[in-house]
């Protein structure tokens, strides 16, 4: 039996007439951009996070730049990210006018911390992105502790838990992406900034509609994006539901444990405090290469996803030049996602492990 790398149709299918009904009440409503989906989805999303505002955007990269801009940052500022992350977690600093400075993780966490944040700050230093990786936390408060204000990259993180709160209501402001694959996605693309700042919240307000208040007067150079009610519909109805699915989560993870994974490669290791909704189970391996192999052979779901850090891509080899980030280095040698969704069974977890034994 294949174990997918994903499953997303088997969480989302006793949801389907739901999920109907919710489409068609858009179409019968005529109301397409910013109306009363979205703005219900903006208040649920917010109470859930533990926050006072959620402003919906087209997507989770254009959410980052909307968000640092109503931060305040702009030309001749740096914002510090880590360089082992998805690509759009600095792609999204250069269309504020700032400098992308990349900082190192912590590979057994792949998160940043405050050793690694103060290892790159520097006098021009803005803000900076904390990126909540596959699921874990990063150490928001620890950081913020430097003098800086942190913006959350929450997109791999929603239905994760930290000591002290949700992902969304632990920094200056979050992002969220709800691309379908995340832990909430929907049917398209989708984003989120979330804030207890309701000047910050106005400020991504007005960005987000090309700069305007009221489609008359123009007062920054903004941007079109917006989430669309449909989507913000497929999403309400979807977000009850997210705490269960997270739960699931976990149990695949604790599944691998009780498997005995833990002495075959090495697990990720959840922040101190953090309650992690895995997005992405990834574990590492001196070999990873070829263990992904032997998965794929045996009918395993499993990728490598970020084998180049950021720094190292070509657009950004301007501002990565020379730089040494050892706990990048490692966690972009050695990580290898498996399966993990709500629905991971024990089977399907013996069958991962068994697995991997006999490649490793």
């Amino acid at each position: 039996m294949n174990v997918p790398l994903f499953d997303t149709s088997t969480v989302l299918e006793p949801l389907r007439e739901e999920l109907r009904a919710a489409v068609a009440r858009v179409l019968d409503s005529g109301r397409f951009i910013l109306g009363p989906q979205v703005e219900a989805f903006e208040r649920e999303m917010a109470s859930y996070c533990g926050a006072r505002h959620a402003v919906g955007v087209a997507n989770g990269t254009e959410a980052i730049t909307i968000a640092l801009r109503a931060m305040g940052v702009g030309p001749g500022d740096e914002v510090l990210v880590p360089s082992f992350t998805f690509y759009a977690s600095a792609e999204a600093i250069p269309p504020t006018g700032a400098t992308p400075v990349f900082c190192d993780v912590d590979p057994q966490t792949f998160c940043i911390n405050a050793e690694t944040v103060a290892d790159a700050l520097t006098p021009h230093t803005k803000a900076v992105i904390a990126v909540h990786l596959f699921g874990n936390v990063a150490p928001v408060a620890e950081i913020e502790a430097l003098g800086v204000p942190v913006l959350e990259d929450a997109a791999q993180a929603a239905g994760s838990r930290a000591a002290h709160g949700r992902p969304g209501a632990l920094g200056t402001a979050a992002t969220f992406s709800f691309f379908p694959s995340k832990n909430l996605g929907c049917f398209g693309d989708g984003g989120m900034i979330v804030t207890d700042d309701a000047h910050l919240a106005d400020e991504a307000r007005v960005l987000r509609f090309h700069g305007s208040r009221d489609k008359v007067s123009y007062e920054q150079l903004g941007y079109n994006s917006r989430l669309d009610e449909l989507q913000a519909a497929i999403l309400r109805v979807q977000l009850p539901h997210l705490d269960d699915w997270s739960d699931g989560r976990r149990r695949g993870a604790a599944h691998y444990a009780e498997a005995g994974l833990g002495e075959l490669v090495t697990l990720p290791r959840p922040t101190i405090g953090a309650s992690p909704a895995w997005h992405l189970y990834v574990v590492r391996h001196p070999e990873a290469d070829r263990l992904a192999t032997a998965l794929a052979d045996a009918g395993i779901g499993c990728r490598a996803y970020y084998r180049t850090p950021v720094h190292e891509q070509p657009a950004m080899r301007a501002w990565g030049e020379g730089l040494t980030l050892p706990g990048t280095e490692e966690a972009a040698r050695t990580h290898l996602a498996i399966p993990i969704s709500p629905v991971l069974s024990r089977e399907q977890a013996e069958q991962v492990v068994s697995a991997v034994r006999s490649a490793v």
